[in-house]
């Protein structure tokens, strides 16, 4: 693994999401991808779409996922925005890396958020 920091755990929710151990509102699946509601919507639309891999953030993935997972999970974030309505008017993605970004789950996550302006992405420090 190439992400010396953290380990993959695969005990974290995610994983339990992909095992069915923990349910899920899902969105959108294929091969390489799954695509949910997140608990804590941070926006009138807030899903969030997960590997089906061991991979723990987006350097690990780029790193050792194949094209094929690349691909499939890339697709799955288009198709889940479209599914839900986004194109038109916008929307964001997000994929936090590590303790500076604040990721909390130590499985890699793209975050879908949209259905209202949502503002600047970072605020200029004071």
């Amino acid at each position: 693994m190439t992400d010396t920091a953290v380990s993959y755990d695969p005990d974290n929710i995610f994983a339990k999401i992909l095992r069915g151990e923990i349910p899920c509102n899902k969105v959108f699946e294929n091969e390489h991808a799954l695509a949910f509601h997140d608990i804590n919507p941070q926006a009138p639309v807030h899903v969030l779409v997960i590997p089906k891999g061991e991979y723990v953030s987006p350097e690990d993935f780029t790193a050792r996922a194949s094209d094929a997972e690349i691909a499939g999970f890339m697709r799955a974030v288009g198709e889940t925005a479209r599914q839900l309505g986004l194109t038109a008017n916008g929307y964001r993605l997000l994929a936090n890396h590590g303790p500076d970004s604040r990721q909390e789950v130590a499985h890699l996550h793209v975050h879908i958020t949209g259905g209202r302006d949502l503002g600047r992405l970072l605020e200029p420090e004071a």
